[in-house]
């Protein structure tokens, strides 16, 4: 086919015309024109071809979490912000740029598999952040060096230290939030979250506590008491319910200490809280320590009689023998556990009380270790968590002369043995009972639903009774469960006053807004945590435009580069 050109041109310099300036003149030209730096050329180009590695917010996240509901609670609070952030949070650690490891410092076998993940994630070449009560407690650990630490009361902060984390950088936040001198709970209860189960809500009433145990390591982390107002608690139960949640758990280190330090207590948040249960959904009590539930045992039973809250309380009395109890700076003898359990008990049919032990405190004697087994054959408890003593560093117990180690292990064992040799639910065999069910089991071959004394009943796996109160006639039990058969002319009734969260969903992108259009102030009480869905799509948008702008100014410097 024929050029459109009448004639070949054979060679590129035929094309200059006679108008056109002369190579001289080009150059003459050259010496008006301010020659631009190449530096910040080169750092452009640089930008843009690491800017998917290094531009925060665009990596993956694993998130590994041990210990009590408080620890599970932060978690909970740090993916939620992360999630909302831009960050992928993922179930699959091989996968993931980055481990954020939530640690527990109660018991070493806790720590080991914690010092164990720490060095997987580093010999996997995985950026790691560290938080929770071991860096809390002893941030100058050996194993803890150079990493990356975010303190307790610094959750609301993850962000911060993970965006500099990816960027290869160390950050320590441990500080202590106060508000004119007073130390505060935490960070704000209405950050984002992302509840591992959306149907329940893990509440931090305070955190810290008012004793000084010998063996406790937490103390060194979670510090004095230190509680939340209450009408901030009650805005996030109103919050949390209108998510879809049909189960709340209050949770601190002591909740029987709430409110000793803002001129409260904890019967009066309480009954504040129940006010805003909807019908159908229940409220669960955490664990309390028998000195500050003594003072308020009256109301506490009226409390936990009520239709909406679970007759169970969680009561550690760690050992039976007072010479121990002494010890262990417990501040109270084991005559004061009994008459919380004789109380209650007595006003509240029915009611669970779960206890700790430890096995092998320093000092502890066989006769000491008699008066406990006699505890547990006298009110033979429902709920038992037995606990082998172990030395936490830093601690008084660690100074003191210790039990055996062969010693220790036999009076778990035995004690454990008691445990196992009665069955607490036989008679309730033939009962019909009203249930919530809000969980999976363990083999996914259930769910699992509680009854009002939070005993764990595991019904048919129907997706109908997810999030439901559902009436059950109870077949058979178990050492610690039963297992119920719905009633067949019963309806399940749904206490959710919203439809729950999916699972992995950020706590407070109110989907009822968005589809609505709102995008200014909401008029509802949740109106705090409302934007959370702009602030999440403005973070992101705001990373896209980074990266284009990169490109573009370096596509610019390429340009200027060839033209001059």
């Amino acid at each position: 086919m024929p050029s459109a050109c009448d004639a070949m041109i054979e060679d590129i310099e035929d094309m200059v015309s006679s108008s056109d300036p002369t190579p001289h003149e080009r150059q003459s030209a050259r010496k008006n024109i301010i020659p631009r730096s190449r530096k910040k050329k080169d750092l452009l180009i640089n930008e843009e071809l690491q800017a998917d590695s290094l531009i925060p917010g665009t990596q993956k996240i694993w998130m590994r979490t041990w210990g009590c509901s408080h620890n599970n609670s932060d978690g909970e609070y740090m993916a939620g912000q992360l999630a909302a952030s831009g960050y992928k949070m993922t179930d699959d650690p091989t996968e993931a740029d980055l481990w954020l490891l939530n640690s527990c410092t109660v018991k070493n076998p806790a720590e080991d598999h914690f010092r164990n993940s720490i060095k997987k994630a580093q010999d996997q070449q995985k950026k790691v952040v560290l938080a929770g009560c071991v860096p809390q407690a002893q941030p100058r650990m050996e194993y803890l060096k150079g990493l990356s630490i975010i303190g307790v009361q610094q959750i609301d902060r993850v962000v911060e230290v993970v965006d500099e984390a990816v960027k290869g950088h160390s950050v320590r936040l441990l500080g202590q939030k106060k508000d004119g001198g007073r130390r505060l709970g935490g960070a704000r209860l209405d950050l984002p979250k992302i509840r591992k189960n959306p149907l329940i809500e893990i509440i931090s009433i305070n955190t810290g506590c008012l004793n000084a145990c010998t063996y406790c390591k937490t103390k060194h982390a979670r510090g004095d008491l230190a509680s939340y107002p209450v009408e901030e608690l009650v805005e996030r139960a109103r919050q949390s319910f209108q998510e879809g949640v049909c189960e709340i758990w209050l949770t601190s280190e002591d909740t029987g200490a709430y409110g000793r330090d803002i001129g409260t207590d904890l019967p009066t948040l309480l009954w504040r809280l129940v006010e805003e249960i909807p019908e159908g959904a229940m409220l669960r009590l955490g664990m309390t320590n028998p000195p500050y539930i003594l003072e308020h045992l009256e109301e506490m039973a009226k409390i936990l009689n009520h239709p909406r809250v679970y007759a169970f309380l969680h009561v550690p009395v760690q050992s039976a023998s007072d010479s121990v109890l002494m010890d262990m700076k417990r501040e109270y003898c084991v005559d004061d556990f009994k008459q919380v359990v004789d109380f209650l008990k007595e006003q509240v049919p029915g009611v669970t009380i779960a206890t700790d032990i430890i096995c092998g405190f320093p000092g502890e004697t066989e006769e000491d270790f008699q008066e406990t087994i006699e505890l547990v054959k006298l009110y033979r408890f429902p709920s038992l968590f037995i606990n082998q003593f172990y030395p936490r560093p830093g601690t008084p117990a660690a100074k003191m002369e210790q039990v055996a180690a062969h010693v220790k292990k036999q009076r778990t064992k035995e004690l454990s043995q008691l445990f196992h040799s009665y069955n607490p639910y036989d008679h309730e065999v033939g009962e019909r009972q009203h249930v919530l069910v809000t969980e999976e089991s363990f083999d996914t071959q259930y769910y699992v639903a509680h009854n009002k004394f939070y005993e764990q009943v595991l019904v048919p796996k129907r997706l109908e009774f997810k999030g439901k109160m559902i009436e059950v006639d109870i077949y058979e039990a178990g050492k610690h469960f039963l297992k119920g058969r719905p009633v067949d002319d019963s309806k399940p009734f749904t206490p959710s006053i919203a439809t729950p969260l999916q699972k992995g969903e950020v706590s407070g992108l109110m989907q009822e807004q968005l589809a609505n259009g709102v995008h200014g102030p909401a008029s509802t009480p949740s109106s705090s945590i409302s934007m959370l869905g702009s602030y999440s799509l403005d973070r992101e948008v705001l990373k896209k435009l980074v990266i284009g702008l990169t490109l573009a100014a370096a596509m610019l410097a390429f340009v200027v580069e060839k033209l001059y």
